[in-house]
């Protein structure tokens, strides 16, 4: 049957795929026909995900991206790709004034720094074929909003959707593709913390035209979309998924 989404024949990195968005990416990615390489610090919880992935190949390399060890290892250990998910990453609430270099640098290196070096070391050494679509998850929060206590993770995305449509141009004429998904509020384990009430999440769901958060499903068939044939002709692209919040 025709299907220009479909991702067979395509072996496809995700890494934080322990949780969240990167497992629901992983998850949906099997269903449509790719070999999916997960990643992640927690081995339990990889394997967690790989248990609800359809299909067979697929590979866990645990890895933990904040060294640059971590980052040599997973280069090392995956096959030659197709697609690259550059989704790891984490949030860090501070206020500018409290504002510390070891906060910073650490928020930088998950969130910036990693995926970057991730993507430059794997093309460097060839791992990325011709025609691979690399998708980074960036944030609205780094594009086009600020919310209160939020600047480090906001600064960490910003520099994504910058270097996102630099790396494009500077890739287009090797058939690789570089885009982004940027996010609002989204409906994964990050909510569970504890740091926020449920009354203060039902006021912030009431900010948002459609009186929802997204569900990491959703950002995953976006991802689907910019890893498949479908999006052949489109690279330095940021989708903005947000349920209409910055329409506001």
């Amino acid at each position: 049957m025709y299907n220009p989404f479909s991702l067979e024949g395509k072996t496809i990195l995700v890494t934080g795929a322990s949780s969240g968005i990167g497992r629901a990416t992983a998850i949906e990615c099997s269903k449509m026909g790719a070999i999916v390489i997960i990643s992640g610090r927690n081995e339990g919880r990889l394997q967690e995900t790989l248990s609800q992935m359809d299909g067979n190949g697929h590979q866990i390399i645990v890895a933990d991206l904040s060294t640059d060890a971590g980052v040599q290892l997973l280069v090392e250990t995956c096959p030659k790709l197709d697609g690259l998910v550059n989704n790891a990453g984490y949030t860090h609430t501070m206020l500018t004034n409290f504002i510390n270099r070891e906060a910073l640098s650490q928020q930088l290196e998950v969130n910036t720094v990693a995926p970057i070096l991730l993507f430059q070391r794997l093309l460097k050494t060839k791992k990325l074929q011709k025609g691979t679509s690399v998708v980074f998850t960036a944030s609205i929060s780094g594009l086009c909003c600020a919310v209160l206590g939020n600047v480090l993770y906001s600064t960490s995305k910003s520099a994504i959707n910058g270097f996102v449509k630099n790396a494009a141009l500077d890739l287009a004429g090797k058939n690789i593709r570089i885009n982004a998904v940027a996010p609002g509020m989204v409906d994964t384990h990050i909510l569970d913390a504890g740091t926020i009430s449920e009354e203060q999440l039902n006021a912030e769901r009431q900010r948002y035209p459609m009186k929802r958060f997204g569900k990491p499903e959703e950002v995953a068939w976006s991802i689907i979309y910019l890893l498949s044939d479908a999006s052949n002709f489109t690279t330095g692209s940021t989708i903005i998924m947000d349920g209409g919040f910055t329409l506001q």
